[in-house]
């Protein structure tokens, strides 16, 4: 089964990101993001998609306005991530068929997110709201709302995370940093992964 875990790999650069990715795919990591601020985003998301675009889903993060959106699209990403709740980034997302996963920390950007047509929402910072504001959100979620937490989630508190009723994680500097080789960013992935799996039943 495919694991609810998105590869945040900000600061990759193009020449490294197809070894980078496919270390993380090695371990299990099927969903790619290159966020808009690494360096030449669009040409490291271009090579991902060409070169593992049918094993993994490729896209970009931190997408902010509708014209970003239609560059992903170009270069072949199919995923937008966001730091933020744009409606019109949403709907720009989901009118290209790609997936739109934007940042919320209120009930009201999670229902705002939704009306607009999020496959999914991105808790951000997930350390922010806490445990428990977590929780207070997800009851009033409507039932099947993907949440995934991103920002200060990894191995010391995942099990705390998914017992609390999350779906899902970006990993961001856990998961790579920039300049680290492949090895190392394939043993933290395989590290996420085996904590990810040991801290609840697969989804």
């Amino acid at each position: 089964m495919t694991l609810p875990l998105i590869g945040i790999l900000r600061g990759v650069t193009p020449d490294e990101a197809v070894a980078v990715g496919e270390a993380v795919l090695a371990a299990g990591i099927t969903t790619l993001e290159v966020p808009l601020n690494s360096p030449d985003p669009l040409e490291s998301i271009r090579r991902l998609a060409d070169t593992l675009g049918d094993r993994a889903l490729v896209g970009a993060g931190t997408v902010l306005t509708p014209s970003q959106v239609r560059d992903v699209f170009a270069a072949g990403g199919r995923l937008v991530v966001s730091p933020n709740c744009r409606p019109a980034v949403i709907e720009e997302s989901r009118r290209l068929d790609m997936q739109s996963w934007p940042g919320i920390v209120t009930p009201s950007e999670a229902f705002d997110a939704l009306e607009a047509g999020a496959s999914g929402l991105k808790l951000f910072p997930a350390i922010q709201v806490g445990l428990e504001g977590m929780q207070a959100m997800r009851a009033v979620l409507p039932t099947g709302t993907r949440l995934y937490a991103v920002g200060g989630i990894g191995v010391d508190n995942f099990a705390a995370w998914r017992s609390a009723g999350i779906d899902g994680a970006g990993l961001g500097s856990a998961l790579y940093r920039p300049g680290q080789s492949p090895a190392v960013v394939g043993e933290q992935a395989q590290a996420l992964v085996a904590a990810w799996r040991a801290a609840g039943d697969e989804t």
